[in-house]
């Protein structure tokens, strides 16, 4: 038996089939999956989630397959860990990283909306997938096709970081670099989507590849011991990320599988140079106003943010709040994940990591709260944005007289005091 029922528009709530379909045909609402909640409760547990798999499909029956996955099988179940040294640093007392720059295959947590939306779209008959991406959607798409065998197209900005291209041409995709923004670039998208019969994970098939977000936020309650914490810093580029981890825990908590009732305050961190959402919520707007992206964080370079007025909404239902932080911050909170904590994150993880600090500067988070930081990339695909800030290697000769002169010289002002033999 399923345990989908099949899609539900978000706005006037009418009901659809289980197709590659996303907008509403009488409100143009977007769709979103519609589940059997009493079905589920009735076939899952948080023991059977324990003797699951080591990744998200542990989660299967809060996912939007009929039958078993087929993609991405050893997708999720990232790190998480208590980070001491941070927290020290930052003023808290309790702080944890949830670490996707960890994940399988790619390196971000787009591995795992990934792996739902292509199981999705083998289960729907599709051959070919396709996306609009800032990077990595497109890593995450072109590896996962590959390994099922599917043909691939992935639109990506003509701008974007050298590394993420090449780890998007090495799978085999067929990459097409647009001129433009994304926003351009999912535009163009929309078109040919309806002109070719292909899978796109981020148009068509976007109801249930939004819903592999989910799976970071019932991670976070499983490996906290089936409890939220009282904050969440999550960098948000359409918003989707923050509307589904808001949505795992209210699942959870709906099927009983909490201690606690949840209390979690989820806040949206974004950077100067394009933080729509952020905005919003800071200003208390009706409206979010599209912008022109110009940021170093171009994995959060969307100017028109499909669930953006969702993610403001989950924010003021969660009593969460917003930062805002420049280029220099998010130089700066890569840095510092990294020298406290040893994780080499991207600029979207720069981003959340300086958010956290100006938060709890702020006083929006206190120093006796849990924090749980959302860290979704790995720093090695996006090198260029810290190369001039991260200092340069001590070229020496080849002799200690050279080294202690040119290196332990200026260590501390002073030669080290030789070890005696």
């Amino acid at each position: 038996m399923s345990l989908v029922k099949g899609l539900k528009c978000r706005e006037c709530s009418r009901l659809y089939p289980k197709q590659a379909i996303y907008v509403c045909e009488y409100c143009f609402g977007s769709l979103e999956v519609d589940y059997d909640y009493d079905a589920i409760k009735k076939n899952l547990t948080r023991e059977k989630i324990g003797r699951g798999p080591k990744s998200l499909w542990r989660y299967r029956e809060l996912l939007p397959l009929d039958g078993e996955p087929t993609v991405g099988l050893t997708s999720g179940f990232t790190p998480f860990f208590r980070a001491k040294n941070l927290a020290k640093h930052l003023g808290v007392n309790e702080l944890y990283i949830k670490d996707d720059s960890a994940s399988h295959l790619t390196w971000s947590f787009k591995d795992r909306v990934v792996s739902v939306a292509l199981s999705k779209a083998r289960e729907l008959g599709f051959d070919t997938v396709s996306c609009a991406s800032t990077g990595n959607l497109a890593n995450a798409v072109a590896a996962h096709a590959a390994q099922s065998g599917l043909k691939c197209f992935i639109f990506i900005p003509s701008d974007l970081e050298s590394a993420k291209v090449i780890a998007s041409l090495v799978y085999g995709a067929t990459l097409v670099a647009v001129r433009g923004n994304y926003d351009d670039v999912n535009r163009l998208c929309a078109e040919i989507a309806a002109r070719y019969p292909w899978a796109f994970v981020n148009i068509n098939i976007r109801p249930y590849y939004a819903e592999g977000s989910k799976t970071f936020g019932y991670e976070i309650a499983e490996q906290m011991g089936w409890r939220t914490p009282d904050h969440v810093v999550i960098p948000a580029a359409s918003g989707s990320l923050l509307v589904k981890i808001w949505k795992a825990f209210k699942e959870f908590e709906k099927l009983g599988f909490l201690e606690k009732p949840v209390k979690s305050k989820l806040h949206c961190a974004q950077p100067d140079g394009c933080s729509p959402i952020a905005k919003a919520i800071l200003e208390k707007a009706e409206v979010i106003k599209p912008e022109k992206p110009k940021t170093i964080a171009k994995s959060l370079a969307i100017g028109n943010p499909a669930d953006g007025y969702y993610a403001r909404d989950a924010v003021f239902q969660s009593g969460g709040s917003a930062a805002i932080v420049t280029d220099d911050e998010i130089r700066n909170g890569i840095k510092l994940l990294a020298q406290t904590e040893g994780v080499f994150t991207e600029t979207a993880g720069g981003v959340t990591v300086a958010s956290a600090k100006k938060l709890i500067e702020q006083g929006k988070i206190q120093k006796d709260e849990s924090v749980v930081l959302a860290i979704t990339g790995n720093g090695l695909k996006t090198q260029e944005a810290i190369q001039d800030s991260v200092g340069r290697p001590a070229v020496i000769e080849a002799n200690v007289a050279s080294f202690e002169e040119k290196v332990m010289g200026r260590y501390n002002g002073a030669p080290q005091e030789k070890v005696k033999r």
